[in-house]
């Protein structure tokens, strides 16, 4: 017989020419447009807070291989996104500094501690803005009004410089039983105060669109979750027009973004069509509820954290049966 017609290998059977640094070049270029946004919308301070988070991620998670005598892998990019994510989150005021621990506790503790890309059981980028959030409330609730002003080189903005141009977040102000002043097309574009890298919905699913035509990711997360969240608001608003009060839900706070760029991330999402349903609508019903009934007025991180720790149960349980198992 001839040996090149029979091939005898241990599993994985099936190979893909893309590696991980081609499916984290992929979420780079996405990132792309709601970057550019976010420096016409905030000046080039986000640029700053950009390259800050950047360059600390992939240093920290260099000189932590260095030390630890492990393989160098931050030719992969990983790390790379795991900081341009992290920046997405934060507001333009923040402290270069806060930036840096951000970085530090995404990728050392929350990545690295726990074996590296792959065995990580949670969202570095998602973690880290938790844990920024409960260590420092204030700095990252201090959002200013878009095409504001600010020092891009300065390590800490003066409180003179951030009252004079504060301004509440669309979310905040349906936290508070109230409309946001500006309009749907507004928040559609991104012309409202946020975080850097989360406002512009519509530079967002630019990118959304292609990851999905790359097939970097699938539509069941993304779907069931927005669907999940447009579907409560609109049965369930907080007053009585519903189809506006839902669409300022979906236009507003970070849930694009963890919808297509957080939640899929392909080592804390489940692996099986029906898991990432299941996992999508547990995002959403958690991201209402937190909005409703928590004490922030974002529940998007949270979400997805929560459910982060359920994704070994989802793939256990929703997994195919065996070719001639038993299909109970």
């Amino acid at each position: 017989m001839n040996s090149d017609l029979l091939r005898i290998s241990s599993s994985p059977h099936i190979k893909h020419e893309d590696s991980t640094r081609v499916i984290m070049t992929d979420v780079l270029i996405a990132l792309v447009p709601a970057a550019i946004w976010s420096v016409y919308a905030f000046g080039y301070r986000s640029v700053t807070i950009l390259l800050v988070s950047v360059i600390f991620s992939v240093l920290f998670e260099l000189l932590y291989q260095l030390i630890m005598k492990k393989p160098l892998t931050v030719t992969d990019f990983s790390a790379t996104v795991t900081g341009v994510l992290l920046a997405f989150c934060l507001p333009v005021t923040i402290p270069l500094w806060m930036v840096i621990i951000g970085d530090f506790f995404a990728v050392v503790i929350v990545k690295q501690l726990f074996g590296g890309i792959g065995r990580n059981i949670v969202n570095p980028a998602i973690c880290a803005r938790i844990f920024l959030f409960v260590s420092f409330p204030g700095a990252m609730s201090s959002f200013v009004k878009p095409e504001s002003s600010l020092s891009a080189f300065a390590l800490t903005l003066k409180p003179s410089d951030i009252d004079a141009v504060a301004s509440a977040t669309p979310l905040a102000m349906l936290k508070q039983g109230q409309f946001p002043s500006e309009s749907l097309l507004d928040l559609l574009f991104g012309k409202n105060a946020g975080c850097i890298g989360e406002v512009s919905v519509l530079m967002l699913l630019v990118g959304a669109i292609y990851l999905l035509v790359r097939r970097v990711i699938t539509w069941h997360i993304p779907v069931s979750y927005i669907l999940t969240v447009a579907i409560i608001t609109y049965f369930f608003p907080r007053n009585s027009i519903t189809i506006e009060f839902m669409l300022n839900e979906l236009l507003t706070g970070g849930l694009v973004l963890g919808a297509f760029f957080m939640a899929t991330d392909y080592v804390t999402s489940p692996a099986t069509p029906n898991g990432r349903l299941i996992y999508g609508a547990g995002c959403g019903v958690l991201t209402v509820f937190i909005r409703y009934f928590g004490g922030y007025p974002e529940g998007v991180s949270f979400a997805i954290l929560i459910m982060n720790l359920f994704v070994w149960y989802l793939d256990r349980y929703t997994k195919p049966v065996r070719f001639g198992g038993d299909p109970k």
